[in-house]
Order: C-alpha cells, then structure tokens, then sequence
C-alpha cells in the first residue's frame, strides 16, 4: 500500500549551489535526503512545493495522499498554510522538524498533524514513521465519521419524534400508532420516514 502513496514535500525553496548561507545550505540538503529517502522506500514522490499562497491550488490539482511538511524556522508559518489547503479535504500531514519545543508539537498535533517527527530523518525511520501516520489519521477520520452518523441520528430521531408527538396530540393516537401511521405513510410515498416527518412539521409551521 505505501508504494501506492502519493506524497506531496512542503519545503523552503533553496538551492544549496546558490546561497552562501550555511543554514540555508543546511537546510537544504536535508530536504534533499527527505526526497532521496522516500523514493528509497518506494514512495510516489509527485511534488515538492514551497508554503505559499498557491499551495491550496496545488494539492487541490495534485491529490496527493499525504503531506509532508520539512520546516525549521518557518514551520509555523509552512503548517498554516498546509492546514489552511487541507482544511475542505482532510489528509494525513506529517511533520519533520528539529524544533525541540513542546507547545509547538502540541500546536502542530491540534491543527491537525498525523505525526510530528523531531531529528527523524533516517532513512530507515521514514517508512514506520509514515505507517503510523497513515494509520492514526484513518482511525481518526473512521472516528469523526461514527461521530457524524451519531450525531445524524439522533438529530433524525428528533425529528420523528417531534411528528410522531405531532399525531398524537391533533388525532388522539398512542406514541405506537403515531409511529406506524407515520411508517406507512413513508412507505407509501416512497419517502426515507424522517424526510415525511420534517415536511410534517415544515408545513405544521408554514399555516401555524
């Protein structure tokens, strides 16, 4: 399954031959070994974009499976931006740093960060190190989405249960013969039973 992932690298854009910056230089070639190990273990490297205004526009034409987000100093600002392009369709982010700083980690892990990797470059620690990643990030979004149905049916339950209540006060019906009447009625016309119960109340509300 990893060797089908498409991965997108969010990293400064430095090329090492042209700054006499030793940081910079430093920097660089450390996205450079990135890039080099994840094409080692038999990832689908398909970009490695900068943190800018454009990012949105460019993981939407990409679709890539997951982010990686390779940032020092500005990985404050690169993750704002990956949060703001993934904000509409979720993906696993994962986030290579040396930032030792705790309240960072916390804050990179709250926005939405798979796995906040310090001083994890390796080679070897890559494909683990996106296993778990991809693995926390599917239990997550399998969570939120029972969390959603949850939320749908209980919201779905009220609803019948407020035209059920509905037919027993205006007709004088026990709770179970407003609820078989309002099922037959459903099936009757073909409707899902909270869609007939919400057009009950909708025109229960419209002449008052």
């Amino acid at each position: 399954m990893n060797q089908a992932l498409r991965i997108v690298v969010i990293t400064p854009d430095l090329d090492p031959a042209m700054s006499a910056d030793t940081y910079e230089q430093e920097q660089a070639e450390r996205s450079r070994s990135l890039r080099i190990g994840l094409l080692e273990n038999g990832f689908n490297l398909v970009a490695s974009l900068p943190a800018d205004v454009f990012l949105a526009e460019r993981i939407a034409q990409l679709q890539p499976d997951m982010i990686i987000v390779d940032a020092e100093s500005d990985a404050r600002d690169a993750l704002e931006h990956v949060v703001v392009a993934t904000r509409d369709e979720r993906r696993p982010i994962v986030m290579f740093t040396n930032d030792h700083d705790s309240a960072n980690a916390r804050a990179a892990v709250a926005a939405g960060v798979s796995a906040y990797i310090v001083a994890g470059l390796q080679p070897e620690r890559i494909r683990p190190i996106l296993d778990v990643a991809l693995a926390r990030f599917e239990h997550e979004q399998s969570l939120l989405a029972e969390l959603a149905e949850a939320k749908s049916e209980l919201k779905d339950r009220k609803v019948i249960d407020r035209a059920k209540g509905l037919l027993m006060q205006r007709q004088q019906l026990t709770e179970e013969a407003a609820y078989a009447r309002l099922r037959k009625t459903a099936m009757d016309k073909n409707l899902k039973l909270v869609d007939l119960a919400q057009r009950m109340l909708d025109a229960v509300d419209l002449l008052g």
